[in-house]
């Protein structure tokens, strides 16, 4: 499998980047990859590896880059339960400053560089993005509705912000949407909510709650990672991309 690591020029400096592709030459759909806080590591790499040997051009950057390249802070192989707050309270004052312009600009410059690889082909893209990584794929796909043909996000805070951010992010969304949700995460009455905020939008999706997992459960080097879990994730997330992006 082909793989990379580039410098995506953006409005305030150059954000590393991994990426994976298809070993057979030509073309191929492109795929921007939204990490999770943890960021760009080996169990990311492996992910955007499977996705790549399923016919895509998968791109990931470290969305903290003006802090540094990746990784910014030194994990653990394993970030188990033990060590995780500590992870976490290293990450959120760069969670914390990734304010909304930021995310937008940078999305900008993500899926510039993303259709202009060599590698990929012509048309539409997808997004998908796994916790704070869902919710920045969410406002990707918000943002470029003419661009983005399918957004997917797990373990996200979709709807954190409350109904009028949702209602605000949801007005402009014309992606083919699926978001899996840890249990531990969404209430069903919570979900409900969001579904109904999706029916009002117009929006075609799916949003289920995967049973019982925990926030994470995609990620394999972490104590959430829930192998039946990451695998319906594959079930739904292959299908949406297979029947939205050309030449897939």
């Amino acid at each position: 499998m082909p793989t990379k690591t580039l410098q995506i020029p953006t409005t305030d400096g150059q954000a590393d980047a991994f990426a994976a592709y298809p070993d057979r030459g030509g073309r191929h759909p492109g795929v921007l990859m939204y990490a999770d806080a943890f960021g760009i590591r080996p169990a990311l790499r492996e992910m955007a590896c499977e996705l790549a040997g399923h016919g895509y051009y998968v791109l990931v950057p470290n969305v903290f880059y003006r802090h540094g390249p990746a990784p910014l802070i030194e994990l653990p192989e394993h970030i188990g339960e033990e060590v995780r707050p500590a992870v976490v309270a290293q990450l959120m004052p760069l969670i914390e400053a990734h304010t909304a312009e930021r995310v937008l600009s940078d999305a900008d410059a993500y899926l510039r560089f993303l259709t202009a690889q060599p590698e990929v082909g012509a048309g539409p893209v997808a997004v998908t993005g796994y916790c704070i990584g869902g919710l920045l794929a969410m406002h990707t796909a918000a943002a470029h509705p003419g661009q983005v043909a399918a957004v997917a996000g797990f373990h996200g805070p979709v709807g954190a912000d409350g109904p009028d951010s949702l209602q605000r992010l949801l007005s402009t969304l014309t992606a083919q949407v699926h978001l899996g949700h840890a249990e531990t995460d969404m209430t069903p009455e919570a979900l409900g909510e969001l579904n109904q905020a999706l029916d009002t939008a117009g929006v075609d999706y799916t949003s289920e709650i995967y049973p019982g997992t925990l926030h994470g459960f995609t990620m394999a080097d972490t104590d959430a990672f829930d192998p039946a879990a990451l695998r319906l994730h594959w079930d739904r997330l292959l299908p949406l991309l297979d029947g939205t992006l050309t030449n897939s």
